[in-house]
């Protein structure tokens, strides 16, 4: 009788674990860019529309998903 190979583990990477969080539905939120420093030269309104999170784009969706395998 042959020997079942057993398989492998996926890695999470780590980086984008710290970055993304999957919703119910399965699609991906993240944080909003342009918000961290030089903020002095940007309009209250736009500060205030960067706020919270968004969704990611479909297009790297599939490439997220293989990073986070288990989220």
């Amino acid at each position: 009788m042959a020997k079942k190979a057993k398989k492998l583990k996926l890695k999470t990477h780590r980086g984008a674990a710290k970055r993304f969080k999957r919703t119910k539905s399965g699609k991906f939120l993240r944080g909003r860019a342009f918000k961290q420093h030089i903020l002095s030269s940007k309009s209250r309104k736009r500060k205030r529309r960067l706020r919270g999170t968004t969704t990611v784009a479909a297009v790297d969706t599939p490439k997220l998903a293989r990073m986070l395998p288990y989220k």
